[in-house]
């Protein structure tokens, strides 16, 4: 039954994912401003109310240290779901990617439109600049910035090295940052076609204080992260067993 629920989710979704994709290229060619609700309140909402079907469902924890603006989220990273999913909570926010998605054809078009901001790794310093330059004109716009620290997506239950690009923004935008811990790796596995019934966890942490310095921020934040990720995953293993076996799986490699 777990792979006709996959199914049907993946179809639709991925086929709403689309449509939305050229509806957002062909409205950002007269407004961009237009695509923000239009993906916020629509779009990403509709793509994600097909979660049910897999017998998935999202809690929103920490909702009192969400802000609409003048923040940074640095999010946890395991699946592809937080990257759909966290616009409909946060209603402005604009994400960090790689350039490279913005390659692909449509739906890259339609990150160009909404505001992504776009990283070329390959750049060196001046990728910093210009990340810095992009994130204070969305700053100014109203738009919180949302942060995979880790660059990449991992695997729960592991981690990898944060990068610096954070903390860069950190101590130049001197904007609170708010640490987003989730499970979310558990019931939507990294390149896996399958959707695993349960509940993904999205829980937003305090902010870390302004001022701190840049050793003193990346501990701060990686141990903040990395330990409410561990205690939703062992929440998640209570409630739902056979996460276990995912969790086990990664350990071994």
């Amino acid at each position: 039954m777990i792979y006709l629920r996959s199914l049907i989710f993946n179809v639709l979704f991925y086929t709403t994912l689309g449509i939305g994709c050229v509806f957002g290229s062909v409205v950002g060619l007269f407004s961009r401003k237009a695509t923000i609700p239009m993906w916020n309140h629509f779009w990403m909402p509709l793509c994600c109310s097909y979660l049910k079907i897999c017998g998935l469902k999202i809690e929103i924890r920490g909702r009192e240290n969400i802000r609409q603006e003048g923040v940074i989220y640095a999010v946890k990273h395991q699946s592809a779901l937080e990257t759909y999913c966290l616009s409909s909570y946060i209603t402005k926010a604009t994400f960090i990617l790689k350039k490279e998605l913005t390659y692909i054809p449509i739906f890259g078009w339609a990150q160009h439109f909404y505001g992504m901001i776009a990283v070329d790794r390959a750049a060196g310093g001046a990728t910093l600049k210009k990340l810095l330059k992009e994130a204070r004109d969305r700053m100014k716009q109203g738009r919180p910035i949302i942060i995979f620290p880790e660059g990449t997506r991992t695997k729960p239950g592991l981690t990898t090295e944060y990068k610096p690009g954070l903390v860069f923004l950190y101590q130049n935008l001197n904007v609170p940052v708010v640490p987003v811990a989730l499970n979310t790796g558990l019931f939507w596995e990294k390149n896996s076609f399958l959707r695993h019934p349960g509940k993904i966890i999205i829980e937003f942490m305090k902010p870390l204080p302004l001022g701190l310095e840049k050793k003193e921020f990346m501990k701060e934040l990686q141990s903040r992260i990395e330990a409410k990720c561990a205690e939703l995953n062992a929440e998640s293993v209570k409630n739902y067993p056979a996460a276990q076996t995912i969790l086990d799986k990664y350990k071994k490699g």
